[in-house]
C-alpha cells in the first residue's frame, strides 16, 4: 500500500526507479572494475523509494530479490572474468541486510502511525460524540426545567398550604440547581473548542463586568485596572472572570469585600479576583478546581464554576492559581499569556473608565472598622486615565 503517493504519482516514482536501476545496471555491465557507484545508486534509489512510498511486504520481498539477483549476477561475473576480486562479492548480501532492517524500521514506524491514527480517530469519534450529547441532553434538559418549574410554581401559587410552599421551595431549589449544572456543562463543551484572539480593553472589560454584578449583591465593590489592550478571546475570559465573581458572591456576605485587579508584572498580564470571605483550607487548594468540590459548607452550586475557569484560562494558554487564608480571604489569580498591546481603549468615549482601590486603614485597625469606613452599598471610583497617565 501506498501511504504518501496518489495512484498516478506511484506508476510515475515506479516508471522512474526502473529506468534509473536499469541504467545503472548497464554501467555496472559495461565498465567492470568501475561498477561501486552504480552498484550503491541501485542500493540507494530502491531504498528512498522504498522509504517514500512503503511498499507492501509482497512487493518489497520481490524488488529486493530483483535487485539482489541482478547486481549479485553482474558483480559474480566480473569476479570470475578476473576484473574485480571475489571479495566484493560480499557486498551483496551486505546491502541486502542493511535493506531489510531498514524495511524492519520503517514497518514498525508505520504501524506505529497506524495505532496513533487510529487512537486519534477514537478519540474524536469519543469527543463528537460526548459534545454531541451534552448539546442535546442540554437543551432537552433546559426545555424540561423550564416546564416543571411553571407548573411547581403554579401549583405554589394555587395552594396557600404552607407544608406546599415549603415542598415547592424546595423543589425549585433543586430545579435551580440543575439549571446550573445544564448551562455549566454547555460552557465547559464550548471552552474545549478552539479560541480566536481579539484586541480586548482589560480595564474597561473588568470594569463592565464588575457593573453588572453590582447589581446582583450588595457587596464592597472595588476595582483597581492598569493593564490596557491586551490580545485574548473575551468570551472565554468573560466565562472565567463571571464564574469568579460568582464563586465570591456565593461565598461573601452584605458589605464584604470583593475586588477585581488587573495588573502588569514582568511583562505578563495578570487578572485577579479577591474576596473577603471565609477563606479555604491548605489542605483543600490543590483540588479546588477538580469539578465537585466544595470549599465551604452548605454549597448549592453545580460544583462547575471553578472546573469552568481552570478551563477558560488554560485554553487561553495562561495558568491559574489561588492563595487564601481561613478567616482573611482568597484570591484567585489568572496569569494571561497576552502581553499588553497598547495603552488606549477600544471605547467610543474620549475618556475611559478608571477604578481604583480604595485606601485601606492601617493593619492593624480592625475589619468591622474599615467595613464602615467603606460603606455596605458598592462603589467604584472612576477617573480620567488620561489625566492620570499624565
Amino acid at each position: 500500500m501506498w501511504v504518501t503517493a496518489s495512484p498516478r504519482a506511484r506508476r510515475a516514482i515506479l516508471a522512474g526507479w526502473v529506468v534509473f536501476a536499469a541504467i545503472n545496471l548497464w554501467l555496472m555491465w559495461a565498465f567492470p572494475g568501475a561498477e561501486t557507484i552504480p552498484f550503491h545508486f541501485v542500493w540507494i534509489s530502491i531504498a528512498i523509494v522504498f522509504g517514500v512510498n512503503y511498499w507492501p511486504l509482497s512487493g518489497m520481498l520481490t524488488v529486493l530479490g530483483f535487485v539482489t539477483a541482478s547486481t549479485g549476477a553482474i558483480l559474480w561475473h566480473h569476479a570470475m572474468a578476473g576484473d574485480i576480486g571475489l571479495e566484493e562479492t560480499s557486498e551483496i548480501p551486505l546491502m541486502a541486510a542493511v535493506f531489510l532492517v531498514m524495511v524492519w524500521h520503517v514497518r514498525g514506524r508505520q504501524a506505529a502511525l497506524a495505532k496513533a491514527e487510529q487512537a486519534a480517530a477514537t478519540e474524536h469519534r469519543r469527543a463528537e460524540t460526548q459534545d454531541l450529547f451534552v448539546r442535546l441532553g442540554s437543551h432537552e434538559m433546559k426545555t424540561s426545567l423550564t416546564i416543571a418549574r411553571g407548573y411547581v410554581e403554579l401549583i405554589r401559587a394555587a395552594h396557600e398550604n404552607h407544608q406546599t410552599e415549603q415542598d415547592a421551595g424546595i423543589v425549585l431549589d433543586e430545579l435551580t440547581k440543575l439549571e446550573k449544572m445544564t448551562a455549566g456543562l454547555t460552557t465547559l463543551m464550548q471552552l474545549n473548542s478552539p479560541a480566536d484572539r481579539s484586541p480586548v480593553d482589560l480595564d474597561a472589560f473588568a470594569a463592565r463586568t464588575v457593573r453588572r454584578w453590582e447589581a446582583v449583591a450588595e457587596r464592597d465593590w472595588r476595582v483597581d485596572c492598569a493593564v490596557g489592550v491586551v490580545l485574548t478571546n473575551e468570551e472565554r475570559l468573560q466565562a472565567a472572570l463571571d464564574s469568579l465573581i460568582e464563586n465570591a458572591v456565593a461565598f461573601t456576605r452584605d458589605g464584604e469585600l470583593i475586588a477585581v485587579t488587573t495588573r502588569v508584572e514582568s511583562g505578563r498580564v495578570f487578572l485577579e479576583v479577591t474576596d473577603s470571605g471565609r477563606g479555604i483550607c491548605p489542605e483543600d487548594q490543590q483540588h479546588i478546581f477538580t469539578p465537585r468540590w466544595s470549599h465551604r459548607d452548605g454549597d448549592r452550586s453545580s460544583g462547575l464554576g471553578l472546573t469552568i475557569v481552570r478551563t477558560a484560562v488554560e485554553n487561553l494558554g495562561g495558568t491559574i492559581s489561588v492563595a487564601s487564608e481561613p478567616g482573611v480571604g482568597t484570591t484567585f489569580r489568572m496569569r494571561l499569556p497576552s502581553r499588553p498591546q497598547s495603552r488606549s481603549i477600544l471605547l467610543p468615549a474620549p475618556q475611559r473608565p478608571r477604578t481604583q482601590l480604595q485606601d485601606d486603614p492601617p493593619a492593624g485597625q480592625p475589619r468591622s472598622d474599615r467595613r464602615a469606613r467603606r460603606g455596605s452599598s458598592s462603589r467604584l471610583r472612576r477617573g480620567d486615565r488620561a489625566t492620570q497617565q499624565s
